[in-house]
């Protein structure tokens, strides 16, 4: 320490203690941990991350960067095929190319489309279509945006492909129809599917695929359908398809083979020609539907691709309805083809026998009401046989009044009527067999009158074509055979197709010998009513029944003035004409029920027809383990035919025919009785 008494430069020469030196090795250290603990903790999370890139989403993402590079999609399976029961293809597929648009794969989808409408020109309807698809599917789904695509369409989509990023042209199949309207009520047809269908199963929404709407189409969709396949793409950054990597294959729908013959099917067409009518052909051993046809038809392609508003209203304006089938949906007085059904029911009840024997003065009366006989003078005093040979009107309005209708409606669903048939079709209909019970839960009383007048099959009486085959089938066999149209399923043979294990029906043989006797007199014997259809095959007879059945009333004046003629009467208000027939007639093999909408007489009308038919069905004889010659070099003489039976005369001249009884229409039952004199 100095003192203040030390002089200044002394103090300043006194040396001063020494500091301690720093050394920079410490801070050194530091920082370098420092950094090295940062540069370990990036590398730590730059490890993290790789791990979970590498490991954990290495799956995840090697399928995204395979999906930048491919492109799958599932595929539409073919449908299975339709044939006949000889193989025949009735429903086919055809290639069809089509513009899919990916949605996934661009960006903006408005600009996409409406530079592909410049290229291949979109109507409103697939503008609608596309825009409703778009909605309701999924991304990954691809959406149509034109079908049948034309090769200068392919070529113009191919040149713009940049422009057009998701936008592929695909190979598919369409539906074919080959034989168009012969086959188009039983075969059916596709269409796109709606909302709903998409909503039950979403494999409907891919592009190609088609729903059955009608016919064996709807009934055996599950059959047809198939199951979807896959195809795997290479494409390049836009979108755009470089090669095809994989392809699965759908699995086709099974091969459904029917019971028709497509030839048989064809020359009863011819037979129709162009008639507002229906036919049935029936194995009557074993229920195989052989040929079934409506007229007028359409053509089920067309509905594929959608069919146009015009083209609509032109077949749901059009009165004769080639839309309907009339062989399973049309329902029709059977009128005289009913009465062997009454007197099954009358035999059966025991309110009438076969011997009984009844006058008939050309009318009958009942409550002060009279009921006419088409024949005006009537036929005198006649048996069941004879009731059924000459259709005697009278006859049958006492046997239906002994009997009532209880047991009428009874014995005829036994043979069919008034029974929706099991066929593999949709919208099926059952015939009406009234009864006082029906007509009181329809708010009206029951009469003594509607009896009577359903005795002849008219009235409140109805059946269908396919009922009135299976009908006449069971009268002929005795068997309770079912209609049916499946034959196989990828070759198995349906159990329906024997003809050794069918029961039998409720009723004994005795009495089915009766009517059959009854049904060959009207066709075989002098005086028949239906000599038009007499088979003209060595050896071979046929038993049949005819029908008219009247739509329009006509007045006791005008009956009783002698200048009524049906034919006179504009087209819809005619009667229509009827006939069931089976052959031949000692070993029956098959049935037949024709109906001619306002074909005014069933003798004249529906018999030749029916003639016509049943002969190319046994020169054909589609039911043989062989399979027949085509048309003009069949036989013309079928082997193992019996003789004729003894009797079975040509008359000299052509029975005179005429109608049934006319009936009201369902609002006037409380009125006299149709016919009925006033």
């Amino acid at each position: 320490m100095f003192s203040r008494k030390t002089p200044f430069r002394s103090r300043i020469r006194q040396k001063r203690p020494a500091e301690p030196v720093r050394s920079g090795r410490g801070v050194f250290t530091r920082r370098a941990l420092l950094v090295m603990a940062v540069q370990a903790g990036v590398l730590g999370v730059l490890g993290r991350r790789l791990y979970n890139l590498q490991v954990v989403d290495g799956g995840h993402l090697r399928q995204l960067a395979e999906r930048n590079r491919t492109s799958k999609r599932l595929l539409a399976p073919a449908r299975g095929t339709v044939h006949d029961r000889f193989g025949v293809a009735l429903a086919d597929n055809k290639v069809s190319w089509r513009a899919l648009l990916m949605p996934e794969e661009t960006t903006d989808i408005p600009a996409v489309i409406e530079r592909f409408s410049q290229i291949v020109p979109l109507d409103e309807h697939d503008r609608a279509r596309i825009e409703r698809d778009l909605r309701h599917v999924h991304k990954y789904v691809p959406v149509t945006l034109h079908e049948f695509l034309s090769w200068d369409d392919m070529a113009r989509i191919e040149l713009n492909a940049p422009s057009l990023p998701g936008v592929l042209v695909d190979v598919g199949s369409t539906r074919l129809y080959p034989f168009k309207g012969l086959t188009a009520h039983i075969v059916g047809y596709v269409a796109p599917p709606n909302e709903e269908d998409v909503a039950k199963d979403t494999t409907l929404s891919l592009p190609g695929m088609r729903v059955g709407r009608a016919g064996i189409e709807q009934t055996q969709e599950a059959s047809l359908r198939g199951e979807p396949g896959s195809v795997e793409m290479e494409v390049n950054a836009v979108g755009r398809v470089i090669g095809e990597i994989d392809r699965v294959e759908g699995q086709q729908g099974e091969d459904v083979r029917l019971t028709l013959d497509s030839v048989l099917q064809q020359q009863v067409l011819d037979r129709l020609e162009d008639r507002v009518a229906s036919a049935v052909v029936m194995d009557c051993r074993n229920g195989e539907v052989m040929a079934m046809v409506s007229t007028p038809s359409f053509d089920p392609s067309l509905f594929d691709s959608g069919v146009s508003h015009a083209q609509w209203n032109e077949w749901a304006s059009d009165p004769r309805t080639p839309l309907v089938d009339k062989a399973v949906s049309g329902l029709y007085p059977p009128g005289s083809t009913f009465k062997p059904a009454v007197a099954l029911a009358a035999l059966k009840s025991g309110s009438v026998t076969a011997q009984d024997r009844f006058n008939c003065p050309g009318y009958y009366d009942l409550g002060g009401v009279r009921f006419h006989c088409w024949n005006r003078w009537g036929h005198g005093m006649i048996n069941m046989r004879e009731g059924l040979k000459f259709s005697c009107d009278v006859y049958f309005y006492e046997v239906a009044r002994r009997c009532g209708m209880d047991p009428i409606k009874a014995v005829g669903n036994t043979m069919g009527l008034g029974v929706k048939p099991e066929i593999e079709l949709p919208h099926v209909r059952s015939g009406v067999i009234p009864t006082p019970e029906w007509r009181q839960k329809h708010g009206f009383h029951w009469n003594g009158g509607d009896t009577v007048n359903a005795g002849i099959g008219q009235g409140f009486v109805q059946v269908t074509p396919l009922e009135l085959a299976t009908y006449t089938s069971r009268i002929a066999s005795g068997r309770n055979v079912q209609p049916h149209l499946l034959r196989a399923t990828n070759d198995q043979i349906s159990t329906m197709a024997s003809t050794d294990d069918v029961p039998k029906v409720d009723l004994p043989p005795e009495f089915l010998d009766v009517v059959r006797g009854g049904m060959f007199a009207v066709v075989n014997d002098q005086h028949g009513t239906a000599p038009k259809a007499r088979l003209d095959l060595p050896g071979i007879q046929m038993a049949g029944k005819t029908g008219s059945a009247q739509v329009r009333r006509v007045s006791r004046a005008l009956r009783e003035s002698g200048h009524f003629n049906s034919m006179n009467l504009p087209w819809e208000y005619r009667p229509h004409a009827l006939f069931i027939c089976f052959a031949p007639y000692d070993n029956p093999k098959y049935a037949v029920a024709v109906v001619v909408e306002h074909g005014n007489a069933g003798a004249d009308e529906a018999a030749p027809l029916a003639k016509l038919i049943m002969t190319d069905t046994l020169l054909r004889d589609p039911a043989s383990d062989v399979r027949p010659a085509a048309p003009g070099v069949a036989s013309s003489v079928v082997p193992n035919a019996a003789p004729p039976p003894a009797g079975a005369e040509m008359p000299s001249a052509p029975a005179q025919t005429g109608t049934s009884v006319p009936t009201d229409p369902p609002v006037a039952q409380t009125q006299p009785e149709p016919g009925a004199a006033q």
